[in-house]
């Protein structure tokens, strides 16, 4: 009988917890979801992105990962390691004045996530089309790995998580 990896486990418990928040509560949309296998590496990746029903200025998407080696490990059962996955929150948007939106932008997440998690931001824009505006792909790294211990944190993560959407909506 197949027996569900800790990235199994995870990924459920987001997706349960977020479609929940989309068809039960009305809070957000979920607008794309990914369920990817790396046959090169071995590796596979899921995310799953949403925008607020109140907002849609900003698209919110969680990425959770996992290596041969986390899988390996786990079922191998490697001593002196524990089953886990990487976990990302990345928040997309349009920005126009990069100075004060980039540092309004930290400044909100740095309040909601605290000095752990330094927000990344990441600017672009298509060269040669007119636009007073850059695309900003704003990504929080986890620098732990999620293990199954922490499943029960899930939906004090998703609270801050849409509070962090809410708060960048208003900017």
């Amino acid at each position: 009988m197949f027996h569900p990896t800790v990235f199994d486990n995870i990924k459920t418990a987001f997706e349960n917890q977020i479609y929940d928040l989309d068809n039960l509560d009305g809070t957000l949309m979920v607008t794309d979801r990914a369920d990817l296998l790396d046959l090169a590496m071995m590796s596979r990746e899921f995310s799953l992105s949403f925008q607020l029903t109140e907002g849609g200025n900003v698209t919110s998407e969680i990425v959770l990962s996992s290596t041969l080696k986390d899988l390996g490990d786990e079922i191998l059962e490697t001593p002196d390691t524990i089953p886990g996955c990487n976990l990302r929150l990345r928040f997309y948007m349009e920005i126009g004045d990069v100075e004060t939106e980039c540092l309004a932008i930290q400044d909100i997440l740095n309040s909601i996530w605290g000095p752990e998690l330094t927000p990344v931001q990441s600017l672009s824009f298509i060269y040669g089309q007119e636009s007073e505006t850059y695309n900003n792909c704003i990504e929080l790294k986890f620098k732990r790995q999620i293990t199954e211990e922490q499943m029960e944190d899930i939906p004090n993560l998703l609270k801050h998580l849409l509070q962090s959407a809410e708060e960048l909506e208003s900017l």
